[in-house]
């Protein structure tokens, strides 16, 4: 899977304002900002993400994602 197609399905299943990728097309990290993080823990934040993700977690299409989410608002402080 190329980061282009692994970007495509988490913004297909998940409102996202930014996302960055980088991986060898199994091991995966990525930066996610989206408005629909807010008011959640960061395990329900990874859940809706992997969510986006369904059966290709499960089959190993994509073997390993750690990630870093943030809201819009957090995003934006980070700069």
């Amino acid at each position: 899977m190329t980061a282009d197609q692994l970007k495509q399905l988490i913004a297909s299943g998940l409102v996202c304002e930014h996302i960055e990728l980088e991986g060898d097309g199994r091991h995966w990290f990525a930066t996610i900002v989206s408005p629909e993080f807010e008011g959640k823990r960061p395990i329900a934040r990874h859940q809706r993400v992997y969510a986006t993700l369904g059966e290709r977690m499960k089959t190993d299409e994509v073997h390993a994602l750690s990630m870093k989410t943030f809201t819009p608002g957090e995003w934006a402080a980070q700069s």
